[in-house]
């Protein structure tokens, strides 16, 4: 009996529980107010801001890992002699180029335009907190819009995309670039010259954007400036030691510079795709991924066999450049063109870098890597081809490029911006390294040519098994030398 009255008050209780619970929920529910229209729009607007800025953070780091892909693919196709050195500058020229980026370069890029060719504010990002949410103040020039995210955002994705420019223009000066003129070089790229070609193509106010030049993700502003920068210095360094015209060094390591490829086309999803700037289109972004990886495929697939029908051999190193042609081909255009556009200039980008690399050999430039065939002219190629091959409905000015009907307008401001960019980069590239020259820290000192750049430089080897340098370590010793003893700390 006890037990049955238990049970009767346990159900009491629950029912009583239950009641004040429901008289709860629904004061709660009577007290809070219908979402109004405005609520719902103000709510729908901060989480696409919240999803832009992390599809751009994101972006942002896949194109950052590229310095990797970069530093490995070099490494592989340099000498033994010089693996230390090119690591160790694809390294600090990331950390070099934050800091001027921040300083200087963020400012003349996206500042308060003069004139169209020159930001004058928020250097120091001094202004970043009143233009927290008024990134798209800056504005962008290509097919993407900053409207949605911060200033702190936009500041490190083109940070990642300023600091690929200067790494392009390593690879053509390997193993005899001075370590402290890198160093110098790469700050005054990443502060003045590489922001104000960012100016004039992706800066609302800049010359270049205002007459409707296009530039989906950098062929142009980053690819091209890169690609004529590390010419002017090639030609300027001089050849490598013990070069032989006509028959370039081995690399020492294929297997690196694949996956230094691989690296690099992975991570140019993150540089296309990414320049959208917002997930808004998700049709861009699929649209972009899709020519990026056709033209790729395409630049591998001609270049492969151009090689194989000139030498009868499957070449590799030939291969993976040719991806890296198409892929930098398509970087201007990825948002402006269809996918069959892609394939075609991915075609043709795989052979235009082999036929460059020739026609540079001719010239006795040395450039190792081979970075103004596939950077300098894919880039150009690639910017011009919007003005043959842009599709109407995809581009900024709503104009078909020349062989779809739309007539000179398109082509003709792609070709005025090309050529204004080149030129200007070519007159910079010159007056910057001819300085450095002057200073005596453009090449390495005679004797780094003698013993090797890493010897002399950084006193290491990559492969000490294979490349034992303490015999060179000894002979690089000076007579009059004295080491300095650190004293000991206090107590």
């Amino acid at each position: 009996m006890n037990k049955r009255n238990r049970l009767w008050q346990r159900l009491l209780a629950l029912a009583i529980g239950s009641m004040v619970l429901a008289s709860f929920g629904s004061t709660v529910v009577e007290a809070a107010s219908p979402p109004t229209l405005e609520s719902v729009a103000q709510t729908t607007v901060q989480l696409q801001v919240s999803i832009d800025t992390v599809w751009v953070m994101l972006t942002g780091f896949l194109i950052f890992f590229m310095q990797a892909g970069f530093a490995v693919l070099e490494a592989g196709l340099v000498r033994q002699t010089a693996v230390v050195n090119t690591l160790l500058e694809n390294f600090i020229d990331a950390a070099v180029t934050i800091i001027a980026w921040w300083a200087v370069g963020f400012a003349i890029a996206y500042g308060t335009s003069a004139g169209g060719l020159i930001g004058t504010d928020n250097f120091f990002l001094s202004s970043a907190l009143t233009l927290q949410n008024t990134a798209a103040n800056y504005g962008i020039g290509s097919g993407g819009s900053s409207a949605g995210i911060t200033t702190f955002s936009l500041f490190f994705f083109q940070f990642a995309f300023a600091a690929t420019a200067s790494t392009i223009t390593t690879g053509s000066m390997a193993e005899r670039m001075d370590f402290t003129g890198d160093l110098i070089y790469s700050t005054i790229m990443a502060a003045i010259s590489y922001p104000i070609i960012v100016h004039w193509v992706w800066n609302s106010g800049g010359w270049l954007a205002k007459a409707g030049f296009h530039d989906f993700a950098g062929g142009t502003v980053v690819h091209t400036v890169g690609g004529w920068t590390a010419l002017v210095g090639a030609y300027l360094l001089g050849p490598r030691p013990n070069r032989i015209w006509d028959q370039p060094p081995e690399p020492n390591n294929l297997a690196l510079a694949t996956l230094g490829a691989m690296i690099l086309w992975f991570g140019w999803y993150g540089f296309n795709a990414g320049s959208t700037l917002g997930t808004s289109n998700p049709g861009l972004i699929g649209l972009v991924t899709v020519n990026t990886t056709l033209a790729a495929s395409a630049g591998a697939i001609s270049a492969l066999l151009y090689v194989f029908f000139r030498i009868g051999k499957w070449h590799l190193f030939c291969a993976l450049n040719g991806s890296l042609g198409g892929l930098v081909a398509i970087t201007p255009a990825c948002g402006f063109v269809m996918p069959w556009a892609a394939v075609l200039m991915g075609l043709v980008a795989g052979v235009l870098v082999l036929v460059v690399v020739d026609i540079i050999e001719e010239f006795r430039i040395d450039d190792p890597v081979g970075a103004f065939a596939v950077h300098g002219c894919c880039g150009m190629m690639g910017t011009l081809a919007i003005g043959f091959l842009g599709q109407p409905q995809l581009t900024l000015t709503k104009k078909a490029g020349l062989l779809l009907g739309g007539g000179f307008d398109l082509l003709g401001i792609q070709v005025l911006g090309v050529a204004s960019v080149a030129i200007f980069t070519v007159i910079f590239a010159f007056l910057m390294f001819g300085v450095l020259k002057a200073m005596g820290r453009l090449r390495v000192d005679p004797q780094g040519d003698k013993l090797g750049i890493d010897v002399y430089e950084h006193g290491a080897s990559a492969w000490p098994d294979f490349y034992p340098i303490n015999h060179l370590l000894d002979e690089d010793k000076d007579d009059d030398f004295k080491p300095t003893i650190v004293p000991p700390r206090k107590k």
